[in-house]
C-alpha cells in the first residue's frame, strides 16, 4: 500500500476511533451493530412464532369454527403423512408477501377486539364475507400458497384419476388457479354460496 493510502487509512482509523462525547463512532458503530442484529433475530423470531397453526387457533375465533372443519379434511389427515398447517395455505412462503399478509392479518386485532366473530352465530353470519375476502386473495396471488406444494407441471396422469387429470390439464390451459375450483376443499362452504356454472 503506497504512503498516501496508509494515511488515509490512518485518518479514517482516527476519525473512527476518535471519541463523541463520551465513546467513540467504532463503539457505537459496534453496539448499533449487535442491537441491530439482536433486533433482527427477534423479529425474525416473532414472525416465525405467529407463522404457526398453534398461534392462528390462539389468536384466531376459530377454534369452534373453522379448525374441526380443517382436521376432518384431507389436509389435516392423508395416506402420506403431510400435513399442510394455517400459514401453509393462507400465508405466503416469500419473505416480503409474508410480511405484507402478516401487516394485513393485523387487522384482525381489531376485528378481535370488537368482538366481531367471537361466537359461532357471529362467525356463520359473516362467513360468506370472510370466505369471499380470501378467495380473492388466493385468486390475486395465482394461488401461490396451493401452488408452494401443487404444481399442474408435477402432476401425473398415471397416478390421478383420470378424469381429475383431464380437469386439471383443461383449468392449466384455461389459465385457471387452484381456488376457481376448489373452495371448500379444507373448510365448509357459506350456506349462501352457490356453485357457479360452467
Amino acid at each position: 500500500m503506497s504512503e498516501n493510502g496508509q494515511g488515509k487509512l490512518k485518518c479514517l482509523w482516527n476519525w473512527l476511533s476518535k471519541p463523541s462525547a463520551k465513546y467513540s463512532i467504532l463503539a457505537i458503530g459496534g453496539i448499533a451493530f449487535v442491537v441491530g442484529i439482536l433486533f433482527w433475530g427477534g423479529f425474525h423470531t416473532a414472525l416465525e412464532v405467529t407463522n404457526t397453526t398453534e398461534f392462528c387457533i390462539g389468536c384466531h375465533e376459530m377454534s369452534s369454527t373453522v379448525y374441526p372443519e380443517y382436521k376432518e379434511t384431507v389436509h389435516y389427515m392423508n395416506r402420506s403423512g403431510v400435513r399442510a398447517g394455517c400459514p401453509d395455505c393462507h400465508v405466503p412462503h416469500e419473505w416480503g408477501p409474508k410480511l405484507y399478509r402478516k401487516m394485513q392479518a393485523s387487522l384482525e386485532l381489531w376485528h378481535k377486539a370488537m368482538g366481531t366473530i367471537d361466537t359461532k352465530e357471529k362467525f356463520e353470519a359473516n362467513r360468506m364475507q370472510l370466505a369471499e375476502h380470501e378467495w380473492a386473495r388466493m385468486k390475486a396471488s395465482n394461488s401461490q400458497e396451493c401452488r408452494n406444494c401443487h404444481n399442474f407441471d408435477a402432476m401425473s396422469g398415471e397416478f390421478q384419476k383420470k378424469s381429475n387429470y383431464e380437469r386439471h390439464m383443461k383449468a392449466k390451459t384455461a389459465g385457471k388457479t387452484c381456488i376457481d375450483c376448489h373452495k371448500g376443499i379444507a373448510h365448509h362452504l357459506p350456506a349462501e354460496y352457490e356453485e357457479p356454472d360452467e
